[in-house]
């Protein structure tokens, strides 16, 4: 029998929430995070709405030295790495030499420093940019950096998968766990909200260009326009399940199944691979449609796709027989850092027995969804995590409480 992967940990640093308690206690409480964007002049640009983390001082959470060499992005993971090993009361260095891995996502990797570099190249010359700039921006520094932060030694990886990639990270953890490695530091924070990954975003065509934060980003309504981005996500530790046990560890949940697919060219004709994804997922947890109490769904806003996803949804599981919800609405789509911070909020929601919102949102009624837009008490026990990235990733993922 394969081993058992369980989440330990977890550190969170989201657009509503600072922190695991701080996020969960935005979320639950429906409280959004997104606003005007302040870290450069977009009064020029057709969309001006970001979710950007608020009150992140990088001197109260990273060393004084690795400041000029990192971006902010991979500030945010260095913090929420901490907070993870914090909450799973473990370190890699408490571990045989080659026990731990770093498996993280990235969309893009560290746009801010790098625009700032070739600003600095363009103005002055080759001798006034970084040497930093060398790795700063690669979409692999968060991996790189955490390895070299907590003595990780054993098998690591970064992966590239847009939206879906917080939850393939978390699945690639688990397949390692079940190779033999010890322990895993998944997940995925991203952030790219500088002028030069502004158009990288708007280049995409799915950006919202409403001006009202609550009437930007409204998966499943009517009124869909498109998505607000937004920055951030969560570190997970997974640890193989006999090996938590032994320590004693607090189990937050089980990472019980995973699958993935990819979608045909646009206009090939043929449909969409989301259903087969979640069927993947289900059949690797060993669960039935009936099992899952709750989907935390992508989300997209573009009605496309809105409809793609809630016609996987009534394949699977049938026209309104699971609720569903999108927290995201309260953060924006936050790249690779999406899917791994929708898994912390299904194992708070798992641990807590609520549902959290789906805020501004009226359902539309042709989707055919129980879309959760207030808090919602239930009994929880398993979830269903999906996440879908740019050019036609799908991942899903089957959430279980932790048993007693």
């Amino acid at each position: 029998m394969s081993a058992s992967a369980v989440v330990t940990g977890f550190g969170v640093a989201a657009p509503n929430g600072l922190g695991t308690e701080d996020y969960w206690a935005a979320t639950r409480a429906g409280r959004a995070g997104i606003g005007p964007l302040t870290r450069f002049d977009a009064r020029g640009y057709r969309a001006r709405l970001a979710g950007e983390v608020p009150d992140f001082a990088a001197r109260d959470h990273v060393p004084v030295r690795l400041i000029p060499q990192t971006d902010h992005m991979t500030r945010l993971a260095l913090a929420a790495a901490e907070w993870a090993f914090d909450d799973a009361g473990v370190r890699p260095s408490d571990l045989e030499r080659f026990g731990s891995g770093v498996v993280t996502a990235a969309t893009a990797g560290g746009y801010a420093f790098g625009e700032r570099e070739l600003r600095a190249l363009w103005a002055e010359g080759p001798d006034h940019v970084s040497a930093y700039q060398s790795f700063a921006w690669f979409y692999a520094v968060n991996t790189g950096q955490l390895s070299i932060r907590h003595g990780v030694r054993g098998a690591s990886s970064a992966l590239v998968s847009d939206q879906a990639g917080g939850l393939d990270a978390l699945t690639q953890a688990r397949r390692l766990i079940r190779k033999g490695q010890r322990l895993m530091l998944a997940g995925g924070v991203d952030s790219s909200l500088c002028s030069w990954g502004w158009v990288a975003h708007l280049a995409g065509g799915r950006v919202s260009e409403s001006g009202d934060p609550e009437r930007a980003y409204l998966p499943f309504d009517r009124e869909a326009r498109g998505h607000v981005p937004g920055e951030g996500g969560a570190l997970l530790v997974v640890e193989d399940a006999a090996a938590a046990r032994r320590r004693g560890a607090r189990v937050h949940g089980e990472i019980a199944g995973c699958a993935a697919t990819f979608d045909p060219p646009r206009d090939s004709g043929r449909p969409g691979n989301l259903a087969a994804a979640i069927r993947g997922a289900l059949d690797d947890a060993g669960a039935r449609p009936a099992d899952i109490d709750v989907v935390f769904a992508d989300a997209a806003a573009v009605p496309e796709l809105d409809l793609a996803e809630a016609d996987a949804l009534r394949a699977v599981f049938g026209p309104g027989a699971v609720p569903v919800t999108a927290p995201k609405t309260m953060t924006g789509r936050l790249g690779a850092g999406a899917g791994a911070l929708d898994v912390v909020t299904a194992l708070l929601a798992l641990r807590d027995g609520v549902i959290p919102p789906t805020v501004h949102v009226t359902p539309d009624p042709a989707y055919g969804l129980d879309l959760v837009t207030r808090a919602r008490a239930a009994d929880l026990r398993t979830a269903l995590v999906l996440a879908r990235g740019f050019g036609g990733f799908n991942s899903a993922a089957v959430l279980r409480a932790p048993a007693g």
